[in-house]
């Protein structure tokens, strides 16, 4: 195996990897004693596999939840799942997307280095999904070999710099000035959360200062307020799938335990991200001052959705409830459009929802957390649907993309390309540079943009 693939399918795919690398470079900068290097660089690897423990645990009981609600309420359609449409892509686009993302991740260092856009984006599965979008549409837009790598790449690392700046004010807002950005490409729907909360809610009307009665005090334990909303959605969903059918994933166990079984694992996984965040947290940002003061200058690091979780608990569970009814408003909008239907996928919905409702939260406090995630919902619904089209071989398929940033470039090369053709690509490209280059002419109060 070349030492390129190594690094582009074992490393760069690998955020804990990543994240203990950029930990790494930081306490190297910083001098640091070796024993502080090894605990520095150690831990974040560690919250960040604690934290992709998490996720599975979440992702693997929210997979007979989804079966549940598709045979109770008889739903067929197009499921989104960027692991799923990923794994889909990697038997004709292997190649492709590996040299894109190798030159993505390179053109995302120069790009914090040498322009105002100071973010160093860490979620390596996601720059990995992203890249496998930009090689499906520039493919099928027409471009191929060197053309088609380094266009897709360049696009990678120009947006993956550029994400995180486009909302930091409202990122600034959920961590209350803790230096660390959005890393994820589901931004666009937490970003335009934020921006609806604040015309819905006020932020001092946070989700967290919900008043409990003290004879209700349990609830304010984050796991235990997991758990029971949780097993009420997964028993609602068995009763209605019925003891047939959830007999098929239950095996021999009894279809309303499994179900409890299910929700409680879930809330496991929850609590298991939350622990990992802590770790994460409390070991990068002190390393990534060493980056920001000697590699990049005042680099920023932009991480994964997950680590904002702990910042809101409460604007999770609402965020995710608020995200999946609006995914079935925009399912039954679709149907009545006569357009492909996009069942909501949990996962998506789950995640991408939650963070939804973090954001709306901190700047339209409960109020916002609902109606921005429920937003949320309705983009990651018809943004899929938009895309389909633009995906060449892939949109056949019954799973697409599932987060709002991959709707949106997806969408925009690819009706560039329909209706410019290649031209249209170059431009988009060519705005992209301008994007990077006009704020260094420009006189900002803060050397990074969007962070302060």
């Amino acid at each position: 195996m070349s030492l390129l693939k190594v690094i582009s399918n074992d490393i760069l795919t690998q955020p804990a990897f990543l994240i203990g690398l950029m930990s790494f470079i930081g306490l190297i900068a910083l001098k640091k004693s070796a024993n502080k290097i090894l605990i520095g660089t150690l831990k974040p690897i560690l919250g960040f596999l604690m934290l992709g423990a998490g996720a599975d645990i979440i992702v693997a009981n929210l997979d007979p939840l989804g079966k549940m609600i598709q045979s109770g309420f008889h739903l067929k359609g197009v499921v989104p799942n960027n692991e799923a449409i990923v794994s889909v892509a990697q038997t004709v686009l292997g190649k492709e997307t590996m040299f894109i993302m190798v030159v993505g991740f390179i053109a995302n260092i120069l790009v914090a280095r040498f322009t105002k856009y100071k973010y160093i984006f860490l979620t390596g599965h996601h720059t990995f999904f992203m890249a496998c979008l930009l090689s499906a549409v520039l493919q099928t837009a027409g471009l191929i070999g060197a053309e088609l790598i380094l266009i897709g790449g360049f696009i990678l690392g120009a947006y993956s710099a550029i994400s995180p700046a486009i909302g930091q004010r409202y990122t600034l807002k959920v961590t209350d000035g803790d230096e660390v950005a959005m890393g994820h490409f589901g931004s666009l729907g937490y970003y335009l959360s934020a921006w609806v909360g604040k015309y819905v809610g006020k932020p001092e009307q946070s989700t967290e200062k919900i008043k409990i009665p003290e004879k209700w005090g349990f609830l304010r334990d984050t796991t235990v307020s997991t758990a029971i909303t949780m097993t009420f959605f997964y028993l609602l969903a068995a009763i209605v799938a019925g003891p047939s059918f959830v007999g098929n994933l239950s095996g021999e166990t009894n279809y309303l335990i499994f179900a409890i079984m299910a929700a409680l694992k879930f809330s496991v996984g929850v609590a298991v991200v939350y622990a990992g965040v802590r770790m994460i947290l409390g070991e990068l940002i002190p390393a990534f001052q060493g980056i920001a003061t000697k590699v990049v200058p005042n680099a920023v690091p932009a991480v994964d959705c997950a680590v904002f979780f702990p910042y809101a608990p409460t604007a999770v569970i609402l965020g995710f409830i608020s995200s999946f009814i609006g995914g079935i408003v925009g399912m039954l909008l679709l149907g009545s459009f006569g357009l492909v239907l996009i069942i909501p996928g949990l996962v998506p919905h789950f995640f991408c929802g939650a963070t939804a409702g973090i954001y709306g939260n901190a700047t339209g406090g409960r109020t916002g957390a609902i109606v921005g995630a429920f937003v949320n919902g309705l983009a990651i619904t018809f943004l899929p649907a938009l895309l389909l089209p633009v995906l060449g071989d892939l949109g056949f398929q019954d799973t697409t993309f599932g987060d709002a940033d991959f709707g949106v470039i997806g969408i925009l090369f690819g009706k560039a390309s329909l209706f410019l053709g290649n031209i249209g690509i170059y431009l988009l490209v060519a705005i992209l540079v301008l994007i990077l280059a006009i704020p260094s002419f420009m006189k900002t109060k803060s050397k990074v943009i969007n962070n302060g």
